[in-house]
């Protein structure tokens, strides 16, 4: 029978979203700090209000994490949402196994119009959070990686869409393509996972958002890859890159530095970049402000803008229909 030690290691494993081995040592977090910080949960600094966002362009506020609230031209899409305090495995609908959140999420499900697309980019328990989906009216459409729809095949979601790298789907008239990226799909480490060599197992997406000639890219999870300059190569404007910046020390393996976002960033020829995925659960050793540190310096020396730093923050295009 496996011991306490073994099950906790694995279960991090799949609950921190990196990579099996990890090595403790001095100067790292053990992951029992890691699952069961006991920090206190902040307010978010910033609380946006969508209700007086105008329909004739792009707003986008950072909710936290992955979490993402856009206006696209009078179309209402999530990203990832994730608003739980503890994100992991729940255990008789009282206790859940995972990191505690550092920031509370900047609006609650109930303080959020209705959207029209929630947007999930692959499995992992810090982007696919059960206990969220199933605050959301069933009736709004679900977009997701391939081989992953049956992760929410219980929250009675009416309308699910599975996308593959390169395919689309149009709803309430927004264009969404899945692209590929590179990371990891399984939420269990048993798992069938593309990243591991199988064509049929759990994918992971990023998405090119479209709508009347504007677009913006929505980065998921990643590692550094060269993957978006196809982007580019179709001459497809884009406005926002929304990229992941943080637990890169020491996932590098999954997840980009600040640095690497900037060029991937560059490589589509987005001129601003909104950054995700930092300051809201501890699940790696870099400090915890040192992402936002080191993408404001990276996008500085790039000649980019840096669309939010700060949870609940909102960025709108100057552009108007």
């Amino acid at each position: 029978m496996a011991s306490r030690r073994s099950v906790l290691a694995t279960l991090g494993s799949f609950l921190l979203a990196g990579r099996p081995g990890f090595a403790d040592d001095k100067n790292r977090r053990s992951r029992w700090e890691l699952m069961f910080n006991s920090e206190e949960t902040e307010p978010s600094p910033l609380v946006p209000d969508p209700r007086s966002w105008p329909n004739d362009t792009i707003t986008a506020a950072w909710l936290g994490h992955s979490s993402v609230l856009m206006n696209f031209l009078g179309t209402w899409v999530i990203t990832d949402p994730v608003f739980s305090g503890r994100i992991g495995l729940t255990f008789a609908g009282i206790f859940t196994l995972g990191p505690k959140r550092l920031v509370a999420p900047a609006l609650t499900v109930e303080q959020i119009p209705r959207v029209d697309v929630i947007l999930l980019s692959h499995a992992h328990m810090d982007h696919l959070d059960l206990p969220t989906l199933r605050k959301f009216d069933p009736g709004i459409p679900v977009v997701m990686a391939k081989n992953t729809t049956d992760v929410i095949g219980d929250l009675d979601f009416e309308r699910v869409y599975e996308l593959d790298w390169g395919q689309w789907t149009s709803i309430a008239g927004l264009r969404l393509e899945a692209l590929e990226v590179r990371h990891f799909g399984w939420r269990f480490p048993w798992e069938e996972d593309r990243s591991r060599g199988y064509k049929d197992g759990r994918s992971y997406n990023a998405y090119l958002i479209s709508k009347n000639n504007r677009s913006v890219v929505f980065g998921g999870d990643t590692s550094y890859h060269e993957l978006f300059r196809r982007v580019k190569e179709r001459n497809i404007n884009i406005e926002l890159a929304m990229m992941p910046i943080g637990a890169y020390d020491p996932w590098i393996r999954n997840h980009a530095s600040p640095e690497q976002s900037v060029t991937m960033t560059q490589h589509m020829g987005a001129p601003t970049i909104f950054p995700i995925h930092w300051n809201t659960f501890i699940q790696s050793d870099e400090p915890r402000h040192e992402p936002i540190e080191r993408l404001r310096a990276a996008a500085r020396n790039a000649g980019l803008a840096v669309a939010v730093d700060t949870v609940g923050q909102t960025w709108q295009a100057k552009d108007r229909l």
